[in-house]
């Protein structure tokens, strides 16, 4: 079992920035990817940012050139540096792992609120 344990969200200002940080424990795991999705009231939740074991990432093409992945694997966390916030940007910010296995199992973090507004 994994445990996902998300911090960093709040309100801020359009321009302004926030870093979400997600920490994965459990007592024996491996990952194959950890990352961002986001939900929106009356959206579906969408992929925000990805970051694989080898070191691939993917990115929303509505967040590229604004927000950043990144990961410290001694910790297993993952983190979001979001910059040039939009208003559009607001949604709840879910923590997600891909374990490694054949079986693809997910997890979910209890998920963040980010509200971007004036």
């Amino acid at each position: 079992q994994v445990q996902l344990v998300e911090s960093g969200g709040g309100l801020v200002q359009p321009g302004g920035t926030l870093r979400l940080s997600c920490a994965a424990s459990g007592s024996r795991f491996s990952i194959n990817a950890m990352g961002w999705y986001r939900q929106a009231p009356g959206k579906e939740r969408e992929l925000v940012a990805r970051i694989y074991s080898t070191g691939r990432i993917d990115y929303a093409d509505s967040v590229k050139g604004r927000f950043t992945i990144s990961r410290d694997n001694a910790k297993n966390t993952v983190y979001l540096q979001m910059n040039s916030l939009k208003p559009e940007d607001t949604a709840v910010y879910y923590c997600n792992l891909l374990e490694l296995g054949s079986r693809a199992v997910q997890y979910w973090g209890q998920g963040t609120q980010v509200t971007v507004s004036s």
